[in-house]
């Protein structure tokens, strides 16, 4: 699969991404020869956004609104270049409910554009470390929401994967026309692989959610 395409759009920038760069842009302004702790800087942060009311974060979440505006109107101007699609794999279910992601991927979601804005140049992996380092460093009590988060879709996939294994559980086949020569459909059991290669794809998607 291709990756970092140039001109793909820029991904949306969350409301607390937008908190987080303010903070920063503080920070400078304040200090600016004094270096940062990121993984220090970024507990702060977190600690900070927790503390503020739902009125100081209207003004982040309005800007996180209109810049998803702005990524939406990007995106439907935006043609993939050719080999962005995956080769030599059966293309997944567009319907099919979408697997939900761990605590830790909860958490790196949201840390993600904290990361990508502190240190433009990292690659995917280089991040994922030091997503992995900050997630490493956080308190039981800090990784709650995130796993409560996790653990909330985690129930409502499963809900939404049983009702769509209970409609697409049978599959309709055309039967070879008979001796009139009329034809019919006949149920045709689905295949069993089909949940096993929604499993193995589950690393591809996180991959894609990475690139942005």
């Amino acid at each position: 699969m291709v990756k970092g395409d140039v001109n793909k759009p820029k991904g949306k920038t969350s409301a607390y991404a937008f908190f987080v760069q303010t903070c920063r842009e503080e920070h400078k302004r304040k200090h600016p020869e004094q270096s940062v702790n990121f993984a220090e800087f970024s507990k702060q942060c977190s600690e900070r956004w927790r503390g503020l009311t739902a009125n100081d974060k209207r003004r982040f979440e309005d800007m996180a609104k209109n810049d998803k505006v702005r990524y939406e109107r990007d995106m439907r101007g935006y043609v993939p270049p050719k080999g962005m699609a995956k080769s030599g794999r059966k293309k997944k279910d567009p319907n099919a409910p979408k697997r939900p992601p761990s605590a830790f991927f909860v958490f790196s979601a949201e840390f993600r554009p904290t990361v990508k804005q502190e240190f433009p140049g990292c690659s995917i992996g280089e991040c994922a470390k030091k997503l992995g380092i900050m997630w490493g460093q956080q308190t039981p009590t800090q990784k709650q929401p995130f796993e409560e988060k996790a653990l909330r879709l985690r129930e409502k996939y499963d809900k939404d994967m049983a009702a769509y294994r209970s409609g697409a559980n049978v599959k309709r086949v055309p039967m070879r026309p008979g001796p009139g020569g009329s034809s019919g459909v006949m149920p045709h059991a689905a295949a069993a692989d089909d949940d096993d290669d929604d499993l193995e794809d589950d690393d591809d998607e996180e991959d894609d959610d990475d690139d942005e």
